[in-house]
């Protein structure tokens, strides 16, 4: 059968298929959450499995595991073209994506190429999210704002960064005050709160081992710290929000 033949027949047919696409709004939804640096949209719909879903998806092989591959790739493909168009240097992009294409290769699972996929999408988004920044800020405060973002699990100090910039600790103080809007202290401690409530919602880790991750001197003194901030024990917030699906089984308390 020639391929306008079999193409005549799929469409005679088609009406005895259940609808196969999900609306194309929700697609460009994803792929300019991803570009505009989302990361709150991005991981919620990692968290819901959307990527996994058969209802919606397009059946691209008859192979279960072929399909999902196909689907990853075109995925990094749509990407890669929306982060491009957001500012993203295009060789950038497309190494990027080729990476996680070749990594794709080697997985032997949809459940593999599912949590590559989640990968993919994250760094994609805190790459947009980072570049973002970079568009706002001066040079000095990007690279500081950039140092905070990589360091945030660490202890970071304004002598630090002072001496990362090799500029003055008052002057970089001041200039991080008029440009951001808040002190140096108040945005790492801001963007500590916004890490430990990504951990206690999108992961089963203990509450102590995210406030030791995040460099807090002891358990209490987090709590103390997001209670105050949250208006919630870090207990209470994931008991609120914490995503049942995702559990490993273990107690994350």
């Amino acid at each position: 059968m020639g391929l306008d033949r079999e193409w005549n027949h799929l469409e005679f047919t088609r009406h005895e298929i259940p609808a196969a696409h999900r609306p194309l709004e929700e697609e460009l939804s994803f792929y300019n959450a991803v570009k505009e640096g989302n990361l709150i949209y991005v991981a919620e719909n990692c968290i819901r499995q959307v990527f996994l879903q058969s209802e919606g998806m397009g059946l691209l092989s008859d192979n279960s595991l072929q399909n999902i591959r196909y689907h990853f790739v075109v995925t990094a493909a749509m990407i890669t073209r929306y982060c491009i168009d957001g500012g993203m240097e295009a060789e950038k992009a497309y190494c990027l994506s080729d990476f996680y294409i070749q990594k794709m290769d080697k997985c032997q699972s949809r459940d593999e190429i599912a949590d590559l996929h989640q990968s993919m999408c994250y760094d994609f988004t805190g790459k947009m999210q980072l570049l973002q920044r970079h568009n706002i800020f001066s040079k000095h405060i990007v690279r500081c704002i950039d140092y905070i973002y990589s360091n945030i699990h660490s202890r970071i100090t304004l002598k630090d960064l002072a001496g990362y910039l090799d500029l003055s600790e008052c002057y970089l103080s001041k200039l991080f005050l008029e440009e951001v809007g808040i002190s140096i202290h108040e945005y790492i401690r801001e963007k500590k709160m916004e890490k430990a409530k990504n951990l206690l919602k999108y992961s089963d880790y203990y509450i102590a081992d995210i406030a030791n991750y995040l460099s807090y001197s002891s358990q209490s003194h987090f709590t103390q710290i997001f209670e105050k901030e949250v208006g919630l024990s870090p207990k209470k917030y994931r008991d609120k929000y914490y995503r049942k699906s995702w559990s490993g089984g273990t107690d994350p308390y």
